[in-house]
């Protein structure tokens, strides 16, 4: 019964860190890094952490304009939220 549960764990586990695919589009597409962070800060965020996922996005951990944490997944294409983590 110990297995049981402890598979069951781990594919919850597993798939509660699986970051959102984005886009299938190629880099080329994508909006420049900068121009994402320029917008990302006109949004009234300040970014601690920028990178790509595996899953073709921007991920942003950073402070909102009121000081709370983020942790926002953009579409690098079109620049818009793709998800935002609560």
């Amino acid at each position: 019964m110990r297995t049981v549960f402890a598979v069951l764990f781990c594919l919850v586990s597993s798939s509660a860190l699986a970051s959102p695919h984005c886009t299938d589009e190629p880099t080329s597409r994508w909006l420049a890094p900068d121009a994402m962070k320029e917008k990302i800060a006109a949004m009234g965020h300040h970014i601690d952490v920028f990178k790509i996922t595996k899953g073709n996005c921007y991920e942003v951990y950073g402070k909102d304009h009121a000081g709370k944490n983020i942790e926002i997944y953009f579409n690098p294409v079109t620049g818009e939220v793709f998800e935002d983590v609560k």
